[in-house]
């Protein structure tokens, strides 16, 4: 007969699926980000290419996922796994304009294709408030 009661075996089974979750979740990390087709956006270490969108407007003063209020004034940008604080160049791959943003909300959500939201200060200086949406790279700074 086992030593094992009923609900120790159970605990013990879910402290073992629990230590694999994490595991996985901690392995696999790359250096270059890749695109919505798979492939690697270039071989420098964090870059990534993809859709800006922008924000604005009404979300000015709103929280933001750092703590800070946001400023539609201020180079900021909103990245869904970038660290808070990073600084990142964004570029916009129509016009060539680029600009240096400061990492402080999450976002963009939705479509995967949409890499960064960036703010409507950072908008004007790329060039992209008529468009909305742009083709740009990122390259962490950082």
């Amino acid at each position: 007969m086992s030593s094992w009661s009923g609900s120790g075996r159970r605990l013990a089974l879910a402290v073992i699926a629990l230590a694999m979750l994490v595991l996985a979740a901690c392995g696999g990390a790359q250096k270059t980000q890749k695109t919505r087709t798979g492939k690697p956006a270039s071989n420098l270490p964090g870059a990534q290419d993809g859709l800006a969108t922008w924000y604005g407007g009404s979300l000015h003063g709103g929280p933001t996922a750092s703590g800070e209020r946001f400023n539609k004034h201020a180079m900021t940008a909103a990245h869904r796994t970038l660290p808070m604080q990073t600084r990142v160049r964004v570029t916009n791959k129509r016009n060539g304009r680029s600009v240096v943003l400061r990492i402080n909300d999450r976002g963009p959500f939705g479509k995967r294709s949409h890499i960064i939201d960036v703010s409507e200060a950072a908008a004007r200086k790329l060039g992209m408030i008529e468009a909305g949406i742009v083709p740009v790279r990122i390259e962490v700074i950082k």
